[in-house]
């Protein structure tokens, strides 16, 4: 099964919490055992799985990122000025595994899914969920 959500980002660098259209996406599968793959599409956005209770972790992700990849720095820099948001998106990476264990996702209770927004704001962000049934 496989089904895309679309989000649109307000703001050049955030996370942005997708936990509950995974979990729906989850819930009408019923699927009981087996694995969501959660993959976002374009080349300076990513998926990260992260705490969602306090809002400084979220805030301490991306200020980590701004210092270890600074913008305006890049050769690509001179094609479209979004050389860090590439380089934040390869490192964080387009995609996360969660297992489904007894039709829930897998989290932990602080855990929650983000798209990591590093070239925003944009319109559309389309993430792909693919879920294995490992019961078949």
């Amino acid at each position: 099964m496989q089904e895309v959500i679309q989000i649109s980002t307000d703001k050049p660098d955030g996370l942005f919490d997708i936990t509950n259209q995974v979990e729906k996406i989850v819930n009408k599968s019923k699927i009981t055992s087996g694995f969501a793959n959660v993959y976002v599409q374009g080349a300076t956005a990513a998926i990260m799985i992260q705490e969602n209770w306090d809002q400084s972790v979220q805030t301490d992700v991306l200020n980590l990122l701004k210092k270890l990849i600074p913008p305006g720095i890049w050769l690509h820099d001179h094609q479209d000025n979004n050389g860090d948001a590439h380089l934040k998106a390869g490192i964080v990476g387009p995609s996360e595994t969660i297992p489904i264990i007894d039709g829930k996702l897998g989290l932990s209770t602080w855990q929650n899914i983000f798209v990591c927004e590093f070239d925003g704001p944009r319109n559309i962000r389309n993430v792909i969920v693919t879920l294995f049934n490992s019961n078949e």
